[in-house]
């Protein structure tokens, strides 16, 4: 059998004494073991098939760490990771004490920075570049930028922000465009004429020749520059990049590794900054990504060999509930409109684009824009639903807490993926909402299953409200135990009730089941408890209040962080009514949580069934309050 190249490439270095054969035959390699491995752990697939020979070529070519790759988003970084020595990581790739599936300095010094959210990259690598100017350290920082990211404002701020940076490399990983045979094979040939040497010299002479020339030099080479603009202009239909500063390359051929590492040669020798134009195919190398790349974007484990069909949002799910309910929502009331942050199929909006088109809008990766667009429509009368991932909510805070907070505009916030997500690491966790949220008092909600979430949100999109409001869900389907309770339509409710229970323990959405099993096994033990679901977590009712005063012991859980969280505005409730029992709180302590099933990150946290009830134990043995 024989040997595989890639089994032989444990550092960048290595890369760089192969031939153009074994590099072909490596980028060969390095596609199928990420097709066998993905399929076995999950993970993302298409968008790291679509840049293997662009990795391979910027490992070829810089030197890192001295040279610094910030990848945006991070989930392109697969072959980066398999170049820098992580390769049998791969075995638990997103798994508990497994490499992440994003770049994170912690697990390499490869690695330039944590990026799990878009639009950073840019920003990034301009403080890095000015770092390296002010301590005179050598290298390039290259920002490698999906397309889908040039949705998003920051990179736009970033290349505003450029300034005379000759050490800096943005690199736009262009998997969409679709260019025309003849422009795009004029634009090569310019291509390779701008990234040769002889360009470079031609250019230079040109420039101090006519410098040199007294009267006429300076009006003569700036009619040249500006006819060249005008001919960039007409081949590239704008030449906004190289008004912000940049030496504009491209596009490249992003799956010839022999182009690429010519240009990226050529470019590493002649100061910046510089911007590479690269076109490649989401998925490249694996038909069915390569035919739907947005269906095999982030997949579970699959069968490479069945022709599999992975879906963002499964046909049963909180996503696909939630968006199949707005869009019956839609068609009742017109004014309702739905917006998402470029994820339709994430967020179950596929059905509201289709039933009402005219009312659904996806801005994009900018999340600051949806909240502020929310707020201009909702000022017109119109009813915005705004459905964004929780991890993704957290970048919109300023306009969520000026635009749309401070006058009450009519905005429903649709929280998608709450609390623990599983394999994406501390960059995902929906664990900030309930906190930020509270903070300036908005109306929130968590249905623990499809009835709630239904009945809840048709209550939310009444005529009767007014002002922000949001109900957030868990990511994937309803726990089994708590689809049984249905929906009572009350705030909150008493899941499990003993007799003479001193205890109560308190919780919302799926952490319940882990609040149910608490309780079981505290009557093991011989003591009583009560179990409490709240659906309206903020603000709190009265009666609520008075029905919690009445134990002695609370404990209360839940998947958020802990400082300004739902548990601690009710235990200074509770204290403010004159409570002075003993208050237990279960809350995420530590925004460094791992890539894990949600079972193993409840471990982590002390947020499952066996540390709840633990928890009550010790209470009760150290007898505090207890009458």
């Amino acid at each position: 059998m024989e040997s595989l190249l890639l089994d032989n490439i444990d550092q960048p270095s290595d890369l760089k004494n192969l031939n153009k054969e074994q590099v072909n035959k490596l980028c060969a390699e390095i596609r199928q073991f990420l097709l066998q491995n993905i399929s076995r752990t999950g993970g993302h697939l298409a968008s790291n098939l679509g840049a293997v020979e662009l990795t391979v070529a910027l490992h070829r070519v810089m030197t890192t760490p001295m040279d610094k790759i910030v990848f945006d988003v991070g989930h392109q970084c697969y072959t980066h990771k398999l170049l820098t020595g992580r390769r049998s990581g791969f075995a638990k790739l997103r798994q508990l004490d497994g490499i992440s599936g994003f770049p994170n300095p912690n697990e390499s010094e490869h690695d330039a920075f944590i990026a799990g959210h878009g639009n950073t990259a840019l920003s990034l690598s301009i403080g890095m570049a000015w770092a390296k100017k002010i301590r005179h350290e050598p290298g390039w920082v290259v920002a490698v930028i999906g397309d889908g990211a040039f949705t998003g404002g920051m990179v736009y701020e970033g290349m505003n922000n450029i300034g005379s940076l000759d050490n800096l490399l943005v690199i736009l990983n262009d998997n969409k465009m679709s260019i025309s045979h003849n422009v795009g094979a004029l634009a090569r040939y310019l291509t390779h004429l701008r990234t040769t040497t002889a360009y470079f010299d031609a250019k230079n002479n040109v420039r101090s020749f006519l410098d040199s020339v007294p009267v006429v030099g300076t009006p003569l080479k700036k009619a040249l520059t500006e006819g060249k603009t005008l001919l960039r202009r007409a081949m590239y239909h704008s030449t906004m990049f190289e008004d912000m500063g940049f030496q504009y390359i491209g596009p490249v051929d992003g799956h010839n590794e022999e182009e690429l590492e010519r240009t990226l040669r050529t470019i590493s020798q002649r100061p910046g900054p510089h911007f590479l134009h690269v076109v490649t195919k989401k998925g490249k190398g694996y038909q069915p990504a390569e035919m739907n790349p947005g269906n095999y974007h982030g997949v579970s484990a699959f069968d490479p060999d069945g022709m599999p069909d992975p879906e963002v949002a499964p046909k049963e799910s909180f996503s696909t509930t939630f968006g199949q309910a707005l869009a019956r929502e839609a068609a009742q009331n017109s004014r309702i409109c739905a917006i998402t942050a470029a994820m339709k199929y994430g967020t179950g909006l596929q059905f509201f684009s289709h039933s009402a088109p005219e009312r659904f809008f996806d801005v994009g990766m900018a999340e600051q824009h949806a909240v502020t667009f929310a707020a201009g429509l909702a000022s017109q009368g119109m009813l915005p639903v705004v459905c964004i991932y929780s991890t993704f909510l957290q970048r919109s805070y300023d306009q969520i807490l000026h635009d749309v907070n401070l006058l009450q505009e009519n905005v429903v916030f649709a929280i998608d993926r709450a609390g623990f997500v599983p394999a994406d690491g501390e960059t995902h966790q929906g664990v900030y909402d309930p906190a930020f949220l509270s903070q300036v008092g908005m109306p929130l909600y968590a249905p623990s299953n499809y009835a709630e979430l239904t009945y809840w949100l048709h209550e939310l999109l009444k005529d009767g409200c007014r002002g922000p409001r949001a109900i957030r869900y868990p990511r994937g389907g309803e726990n089994a135990r708590l689809a049984q309770y249905g929906c009572s339509g009350q705030d909150y409710d008493f899941l499990h009730r003993t007799e003479g229970a001193q205890t109560v323990l308190i919780s919302y959405a799926d952490e319940m089941d882990d609040i149910l099993t608490a309780c079981e096994k505290l009557t093991e033990h011989r003591i009583n408890c009560d179990a409490l679901k709240l659906v309206k977590l903020f603000p709190f009712t009265e009666k609520m209040i008075e029905a919690v005063k009445d134990y002695k012991i609370v404990l209360f859980a839940e998947e958020c962080v802990e400082w300004g969280s739902i548990g601690e505005h009710l235990a200074y409730c509770l204290q403010q009514a004159g409570w002075n029992g003993t208050f237990l709180h279960a809350a995420v302590h530590t925004a460094n949580l791992p890539h894990a099933t949600v079972p193993q990150i409840k471990q982590v946290t002390g947020l499952d069934a066996d540390t709840l009830a633990q928890q009550v134990m010790d209470a009760w043995m150290k007898g505090e309050n207890i009458s």
